[in-house]
């Protein structure tokens, strides 16, 4: 895989700093800035344009040429954008119609003399592993197989741990089959043929199968309004194949007019939404799935991890977000990571509700945001805590433990109060996890009034969790660090952990 920012291998110059990707796709034109900062990578500005240039071109072999016009005004427009936001750190890479087209290589000389961008074009293979390491650089650790579905190309990429391995790529893409004017049989003929070549490939170890591409998201947003789905947002949405098949069934049998009615399902996705429906339920059964995944990472993040391999090799996609997000929220962003070591002796045998390794994750991952809330309105701060972990753009997680973080730092700045029955948290989460979320937030809220919210004050003291007891110990020097509103939220802690209060006092 090839380094297109020039840098050669996994550069600490990138951290810290703006990135932008422009990719030109068979459907779209798009750029996106991310801002790198450690392990994580935030998208800070998005833009597109359904330029098409590989519109007709299975049948003419050349591109759609008011694609071309189309596609050089938008990439003019970048290359403006980018030079007035002063990101000089910029690559551009092309897709399966310029790659395929006779006049490609035409379109990617005029684009570097009008623009000065040097687009790389990307062979199949490239393509697909680029969109693995997107996927991976989102989900962390990740078995199974990752889907990139483009406007004339799909490619397949096994996944295995941190590690993306063989890739394959198939003219299935919507333009390639031309899967608005075919009929479903057609096309599920021929679907069935060109996966029998990625048999390989599909049958790499995991049950997962990892969805990326526009097509795909507007499959899942199809699927969370028939779901009536609480929680709209698409990264690590997850259905079963069951969910799927259903899902497929309906899209198949919906008019054009109808489908484009959903929200998140653009006019110009749901001609061909029918066609991704039949294409995921088709991939499901060959590859045995028995889950789907959607990844909001894809290609462009990918472009990105090639030149800075730590975004996949090292840390974790959750707890370096959550580090990220206090860094800029917290006047004291060590204080979490603190708190999340003073506090795990409390949490020793409780019983696990994702797991007991993701239990401990996720313990880690809310004590690094436990200050998030110090420069919002202390009036609505258990609020917008709430709101603002739910929806970060952070990855590693279900839609399940996203709720689990929200809901906890609800009770850190809440404290007992629960949340109304429409919440999200209420329709992802079991009783047993709301207890942990708020036993998780009543723990934090506890060790933030002792402390001051100061790692190093917390070190004065020591929990020990017995039989029936929690039990606090203190420094000979930390008798005057000890006030009634410390005492009265150990207290609260002890009693939502069904444990004696034992301050050694």
């Amino acid at each position: 895989m090839r380094d297109i920012f020039g840098f050669g291998g996994a550069e600490p110059r990138l951290k810290g700093r703006d990135v932008a990707v422009i990719d030109v796709g068979s459907n779209s034109v798009r750029l996106v800035q991310f801002r790198v900062e450690g392990r994580v990578l935030w998208p800070v500005f998005n833009e597109k344009t359904m330029a098409g240039l590989g519109k007709g071109a299975p049948e003419t072999g050349r591109l759609n040429p008011e694609g071309v016009e189309a596609a050089l005004r938008t990439l003019r427009r970048f290359t403006r954008l980018l030079d007035a936001k002063g990101v000089s750190t910029r690559g551009a890479v092309a897709t399966a119609a310029v790659r395929e087209c006779e006049d490609g290589p035409d379109f990617v000389e005029r684009v570097r003399q009008e623009t000065g961008l040097v687009i790389d074009v990307l062979s199949g293979e490239e393509e697909g592993r680029y969109s693995a390491l997107g996927v991976l650089a989102g989900v962390g650790d990740a078995w199974g197989v990752a889907g990139d579905l483009g406007g004339s190309s799909l490619e397949l990429t096994g996944l295995e741990g941190r590690s993306a391995q063989q890739a394959i790529t198939l003219p299935l893409g919507p333009l390639a089959v031309n899967a608005a004017g075919a009929k479903a049989e057609e096309l599920r003929d021929r679907v069935d043929a060109h996966l029998e070549r990625a048999a390989e490939v599909l049958s790499q170890t995991g049950d997962t199968f990892y969805a990326v591409g526009g097509a795909w998201r507007s499959f899942a947003n199809l699927s969370m309004s028939m779901r009536n789905y609480p929680l709209r947002l698409l990264h690590e949405y997850e259905m079963s194949l069951d969910q799927v098949r259903k899902t497929a069934q309906f899209a198949m049998s919906q008019s054009e007019s109808s489908l484009a009615s959903v929200p998140g399902v653009s006019s110009k996705r749901a001609a061909t939404l029918p066609y991704a429906a039949l294409l995921l339920e088709r991939i499901m059964k060959s590859g045995r799935f028995k889950r789907v995944v959607f990844s909001a990472y894809g290609l462009r993040e990918g472009v990105v991890c090639v030149s800075d391999s730590s975004l996949v090799e090292e840390g974790d996609p959750l707890l370096s977000g959550t580090e990220i997000m206090a860094l800029s929220a917290s006047p004291e962003p060590g204080f979490g990571p603190a708190l999340a070591e003073w506090l795990e002796p409390a949490f020793r045998g409780e019983p696990s509700v994702f797991g007991e390794l993701q239990d401990k994750r996720l313990r880690g991952a809310a004590a690094r945001l436990s200050d998030i809330g110090a420069r919002l309105h202390p009036d609505h701060r258990g609020d917008l805590a709430f709101t603002q972990v739910l929806y970060a753009p952070i990855g590693g997680l279900s839609h399940a433990e996203r709720a689990f973080l929200a809901l906890t730092l609800h009770h850190r700045y809440e404290g007992k109060s629960s949340r109304g029955e429409d919440c999200v948290s209420t329709h992802l989460l079991d009783e047993a996890q709301r207890t942990a979320a708020l036993r998780l937030g009543l723990g934090m809220r506890f060790g933030a009034a002792l402390s001051g919210r100061t790692g190093k004050l917390l070190s004065s003291f020591t929990l020990t969790r017995t039989e029936d007891a929690l039990v606090i110990s203190l420094a000979s020097d930390a008798g005057d660090l000890i006030v009634e509103r410390a005492l009265r939220r150990f207290e609260q802690f002890c009693a939502a952990m069904e444990l004696k209060a034992a301050p050694e006092v």
